[in-house]
């Protein structure tokens, strides 16, 4: 017949039905600010976001979405090394490789997931040394931000 779900389980699901709306919003407004903030930053090199009017695909993702999500990626310049320096100067946003979180999650995957495909493969998928996958999470936008402006500097 199938699984059953427990009584709290409901319950759960239920109280997080009721909030999705307000935390995909400011999942996306979240987004949004990191992205415009990323692509004035001297230190990134490029940022893809359908929100952004640069990004190639404005046009359509702006005809088929109310917003444009919470995931973005960027690159950092200076390659490997700036990337994995950004990621371990990090202090509010967390290193993880998954989602499913309120948080902000950041990956450098030349340097984590992908860390064993050879380069020439990596960059092939669109993956560059310097490349950053990021999640924004409903944190305080201000603290974001701060956070990414300190590991950007260091």
């Amino acid at each position: 017949m199938g699984g059953n779900a427990n009584p709290f389980d409901c319950y759960l699901l239920i109280q997080g039905m009721k909030t999705l709306e307000l935390r995909m919003d400011r999942h996306c407004s979240n987004a949004m600010a990191v992205a415009e903030f990323l692509e004035k930053h001297p230190a990134v090199e490029k940022v893809m976001y359908t929100g952004l009017e640069s990004h190639p695909d404005h046009a359509i993702a702006k005809k088929q979405m109310k917003n444009f999500g919470g995931m973005l990626s960027f690159e950092v310049k200076g390659g490997i090394a700036a990337g994995v320096r950004f990621i371990n100067q990090l202090q509010l946003c967390t290193r993880a490789v998954s989602l499913g979180t309120l948080d902000t999650l950041v990956s450098h995957p030349a340097s984590m997931s992908h860390v064993g495909v050879p380069k020439a493969e990596r960059e092939s998928y669109g993956i560059t040394d310097g490349l950053i996958r990021m999640s924004v999470g409903i944190e305080n936008i201000e603290d974001i931000l701060a956070d990414l402006e300190q590991a950007l500097n260091y």
